[in-house]
């Protein structure tokens, strides 16, 4: 039997996996990703919408990719939301 791609994965030490790379987009610079001028994604906005009623804040779904991860960011620090232990 050959290996799937996810048995890959899950073999992969820290340094092989993608996710903890410091190129992953989880570690970029939002003005660094080469998809954030598209429009934000259904994930980002029902997010953002989240945030903005918690902190009482307007909601504009007009937001890139890009300016949507920083609002989010933003409005994270505001609602303590995202905050690691």
């Amino acid at each position: 039997m050959t290996n799937r791609p996810a048995d890959d994965a899950a073999n992969l030490s820290d340094d092989d996996n993608p996710k903890s790379h410091p190129t992953s987009n989880a570690e970029k610079d939002p003005d660094d990703w080469t998809t954030g001028d598209e429009p934000m994604t259904g994930a980002q906005a029902s997010y953002l919408k989240t945030l903005c009623e918690e902190a009482k804040e307007p909601f504009d779904g007009s937001l890139t990719k890009a300016d949507a991860s920083r609002r989010i960011d933003e409005l994270q620090a505001k609602t303590g939301r995202g905050r690691n232990g």
